[in-house]
Formats: C-alpha cells, sequence, structure tokens
C-alpha cells in the first residue's frame, strides 16, 4: 500500500535538496513505486548506485536527503563477518556500541566503522507499507533468510552464504511459547545442527552409520536462550525431533544438515557496501544529521583513515591590514573553496578551528589529490587581490583513530589526528607535508609524481621516533 500524497510531497522533498544529475530522483520513485518488498528493505546505496548507473558519492547523498525527507529509515547494522546475519541493528548511530555476540556462530567481534558496520536504507511505513516492517509477522523462512541474514556475505565460489546455507535446511518452524513441535528429518552422514535463531540455545548431533538403531523420538527443550538435549546416538535416515518452547516468547527454530560435526566454513567474502566509515566522511551526513552522535564512551574505532590539516600562513597580519569584519568574509570564502575540494574528493570537513580546517578522506590517494586542489583553489583566491593574503599550509598522514564525539560534534582522536596536526605545522607556505604511510600508500606516487619533492627526518613531540616527511613544492614552469 501506497501513501500517494506523503510519495509526492517527500520526493518533491528530495527534488529540490540540491541539484541532482538527470534522472536520478526518478529512478529513486521507480524504486518506491514498483520495488518488491525486499528490494526496498535494507538497501545497499552502492548496489543501487552500480545497478541504476548512478555515481556512488550521489546515490548515498539520494538516500541520505530521502531520509530527511521522510521516504526512508536509516540502519545501522552490525554483520557476523562468519554468516552474514545481521546481529544487531540501530536506527541511530547515537545507539549503535561496537562489542557484539553472534549467536548463529557464538562468537564474539569488536566491530570498527570500516569493519561490520554497514548502514542500509527502508523505506518508511508511512510512506509504503512492505512485510519486513512487522518481522514478528514474519514466516520462518523470511524471518531467516531476509530478516537476519543479509546476501552481502558471499563464498568463494561467488555463491552468497545466505542461499548455500538454504541448501542446508531441513526444517524451519516458529514455535509458540509452552509449544511443542515435532520436527522431521531425514538424517545423512555427517552432523545435524539445531539452531534457536535470536540465542545460544542450539545442538549438534553426529550422524553416523555405526551409531545402532535412533529412538524414536529425541527430546529438546528451549528455555531462555538455552538447549538441553536428550543424549543419544543418531543413525541415517528419519529422526523426530521432539522440541518444546518452554520459555516466554516465540522461537524460530531451525535443524541444518551439515557434512561433518567439524565443519569449517569458508571465509566469506563481502562485497562493497556504505561502511560507517564511508558516512562519517560524507559531507551531506555531516550536515543534515549534525544530532548524530557517538554515545559509547570509548568511541568507535576506525581502522584506515587519512587526515588532512591545513592552516594560513600570516592570517593574523591580514585581520590587522584589512580589519575583523573583511578579513573574517574573505577567511570564509577560503573555507567554502576547501570544503568543495574535500566532497570533490570523497571527504568531509570534520571541523574549523581558527583559520584552520581538519579533514577526512577514505583514502590518502583522495586526500593528497583534494590538499593539491586545495592549494590551487587558493591561488586562484589571490588572483584579484593586491597581495598573496592566502598562502596555505597542508599536512597528511594516514593511520587508525576513534571516532568520538566532542563538544556535540563527530570528531576523530588519537595519536594519527595528533601527527597529522604536527605534519601541517612543519610546512611552508604553499607546501604539503605527507607521512611516509601516505607517501607508500595505493596510487599516491602516481599524484604526485609531477611535483618536485623533498624528503626530510622530522622528529615530532609525542612521537618516540624520527618520522619521514615528503615536502611537496609547486610544480615547476
Amino acid at each position: 500500500m501506497i501513501d500517494e500524497k506523503k510519495l509526492e510531497e517527500r520526493l518533491l522533498v528530495v527534488e529540490t535538496a540540491k541539484s541532482w544529475s538527470p534522472r536520478v530522483v526518478s529512478r529513486l520513485e521507480t524504486l518506491l513505486r514498483s520495488g518488491t518488498d525486499e528490494a526496498l528493505y535494507r538497501i545497499n546505496p552502492i548496489q543501487f548506485a552500480k545497478e541504476k548507473s548512478i555515481a556512488e558519492a550521489e546515490a548515498i547523498d539520494l538516500f541520505l536527503h530521502a531520509c530527511v525527507a521522510g521516504l526512508f529509515d536509516m540502519d545501522w547494522l552490525l554483520v557476523c563477518p562468519m554468516c552474514s546475519d545481521v546481529v544487531e541493528s540501530f536506527r541511530s548511530l547515537r545507539k549503535l556500541h561496537t562489542h557484539f555476540h553472534c549467536h548463529l556462530c557464538q562468537s564474539d567481534y569488536e566491530a570498527a566503522l570500516d569493519d561490520y558496520i554497514t548502514v542500509t536504507f527502508t523505506v518508511s511505513p508511512a510512506v509504503r507499507s512492505i512485510r519486513f516492517h512487522e518481522p514478528d509477522a514474519l514466516s520462518a523462512w523470511d524471518y531467516v533468510f531476509h530478516y537476519k541474514l543479509t546476501s552481502g556475505g558471499v563464498l568463494p565460489d561467488g555463491m552468497p552464504w545466505s542461499e548455500a546455507a538454504k541448501q542446508l535446511v531441513r526444517v524451519l518452524t516458529r514455535i509458540e511459547p509452552g509449544s511443542t513441535a515435532n520436527l522431521e528429518v531425514d538424517a545423512a552422514e555427517g552432523a545435524l545442527l539445531g539452531q534457536d535463531f535470536e540465542s545460544d540455545a542450539q545442538f549438534l548431533f553426529p550422524v553416523t552409520s555405526g551409531a545402532g538403531i535412533t529412538p524414536p523420538h529425541i527430546s529438546v527443550i528451549l528455555d531462555r536462550g538455552k538447549c538441553v538435549a536428550a543424549t543419544v546416538n543418531i543413525a541415517p535416515g528419519k529422526v523426530v525431533f521432539e522440541v518444546r518452547n518452554a520459555g516466554e516468547l516465540p522461537v524460530v527454530f531451525g535443524i541444518l544438515q551439515l557434512p561433518m560435526a567439524t565443519a569449517q566454513r569458508p571465509k566469506l567474502h563481502f562485497g562493497p557496501s556504505l561502511s560507517g566509515k564511508r558516512l562519517l566522511m560524507t559531507q551531506t551526513f555531516r550536515d543534515v544529521f549534525r544530532s548524530e552522535v557517538i554515545s559509547a564512551t570509548e568511541g568507535i574505532s576506525v581502522l584506515d583513515i587519512t587526515l588532512v590539516f591545513t592552516d594560513l600562513k600570516g592570517s593574523t597580519a591580514l585581520y590587522e591590514r584589512i580589519g575583523d569584519l573583511n578579513a573574517y568574509i574573505q577567511v570564509q570564502r577560503h573555507f567554502q573553496h576547501l570544503l568543495d575540494a574535500t566532497v570533490r574528493h570523497n571527504g568531509a570537513v570534520t571541523k574549523t578551528i581558527g583559520d584552520a580546517v581538519m579533514a577526512a578522506f577514505l583514502t590518502s590517494a583522495d586526500a593528497v589529490q583534494a590538499a593539491l586542489d586545495m592549494r590551487e583553489a587558493v591561488d586562484q583566491l589571490n588572483q584579484d587581490r593586491l597581495q598573496r593574503d592566502f598562502i596555505l599550509k597542508i599536512g597528511v598522514h594516514r593511520g587508525a583513530a576513534i571516532a568520538v564525539t566532542l563538544n556535540e560534534r563527530l570528531d576523530y582522536f588519537g595519536q594519527t589526528v595528533n601527527i597529522a596536526a604536527r605534519v601541517q605545522n612543519l610546512a611552508d607556505g604553499d607546501e604539503i607535508c605527507i607521512t611516509e604511510d601516505v607517501y607508500g600508500a595505493p596510487a599516491v606516487a602516481e599524484i604526485i609524481a609531477p611535483y618536485p619533492v623533498a624528503k626530510s627526518e622530522a622528529e615530532l613531540k609525542g612521537v618516540s621516533k624520527a618520522m619521514s616527511v615528503y615536502h611537496l613544492a609547486r610544480m615547476e614552469s
């Protein structure tokens, strides 16, 4: 059921939010009107971009603005790397935590913004209702293979793990509190795994031809996340499990046929998706979701981030020469040019401090290219002036960091941040300083090849040993 009035009103909000490429919004409208329930549930904007021939950055912006307009709800998912199970889902970054336990794999994980955290979009029930809006009413099959498992985890042979798991299932059902289900399975050599898909309650019975006579019924009791099963030997053939739900909540319970009791599952590969890291480095997210904060006291780790720090050389003299108001206006123009260069290269401005900017990027190549563009943009600002009022100093460093909330704003903390700031202090006017970690990153060598580069060893406060720093001067004319 589609609410036509709300759909039209909210699409108009998206259409007027910014200047879109041709037919981008119409592709979104087509999805909302004719997409299946599955297509409108936990949408991967990176996959949407590929299917609709839209730039990834624009597709991400599209869904973010559609969220603001009320067309979609945004979900932060914690995804198990072993079985692609959505262990937990949060509507807000504020509620996200990083320690999680997968019941299916009986494993604990520590999530980082680049790993295990995925952001998806589901159509709002106010615009169009789909069956996944009411998970308790789903069939057991839909609940496990559409609501619980994602299709993102792929086996080495290219098959999604969720599809491979379907071939293992022999029985899958919902058992109400106080009820007993007789589940018949045709057991084969290997093992039978029984699993409550919302708790650690499970059993594992080897199935061997020399096991003797299998009892006609095998008793299993599920209660508050625990499983108590009779101790029996199982031979190939018909087996009936008498499963009683002694708990107070419904249980989705399945029995899977495994090739062997100790079978090791191959490592999954995950296709491109919108990671938490990429979303935090999207300027639109930072602009339109300003209220999003990280509540976790320890923050959330980012395993690989490249930071750019800039500062204006001689800005104090500019304020003295043309006055505070005029200087402030000119500095704001410079900020806008740096922001534009950052966004063009898949980054986001984290904050401004006085006349300085801190920006974060997905890759070092993007960061270096943005730094070069920033330097050129500031040159353009100087062209119409009597003297070079704007002289930029830039530092770039790559490493791990912690995403935190400082002063009600998403920020980054840690040694990588400290080093990036101190490397910027090493730069002379019009110079870009990059560390060894950036210099050796993929595609950076090709980007800086046309520029004169001088290497130095720098002693940085708080760093135990000297660091190699590369100074990028202007291209020789």
